[in-house]
């Protein structure tokens, strides 16, 4: 879509979105391109600068779609992603080997975090051992 300044032949000024130029120009020739002002079908695009995506733009659109609601979840996994960090063994690439032991009893029931590959993650699941990934957030945002 683009989005144009547009004015009528009475001064007013006013914004359009269109499909392209040609999709403008059609509207405009069809009359269907009215000033909501005055309803003057004579309108004509104006000068206009084009957006240019800076590092600023780009944190303030980012900051836009990271709505507070969004903030608050994040950090409610965030907590809970450390709580089952502090209250897990990390066995690193041992996991699905003690996984397996814990599920048949080998081993005393504990939390466990670690590394598996997908076949192992895959493997695990099978054979009916309850695993779940930990997700990887994005970082802070203020």
């Amino acid at each position: 879509m683009i989005r144009y300044t547009i004015s009528c032949d009475q001064g007013h000024a006013f914004e359009g979105w269109f499909s392209s130029s040609d999709d403008f120009d059609r509207q405009v020739e069809r009359k269907l391109v009215s000033c909501p002002t005055c309803n003057s079908t004579a309108v004509a695009k104006q000068l206009m600068a084009p957006s240019v995506a800076t590092a600023r733009k780009k944190e303030a659109t980012r900051a836009l779609v990271m709505d507070q609601a969004q903030k608050e979840t994040i950090a409610k996994i965030r907590e809970l992603v450390k709580t089952v960090r502090d209250n897990a063994e990390d066995v690193g690439t041992r996991f699905p080997e003690e996984a397996r032991k814990i599920h048949y009893g080998e081993a005393d029931e504990r939390g466990l975090i670690g590394q598996a590959t997908v076949e192992e993650a895959v493997a695990l699941l099978e054979e009916g051992i309850a695993i779940a990934p930990l997700p990887v957030l994005p970082d802070e945002v203020n």
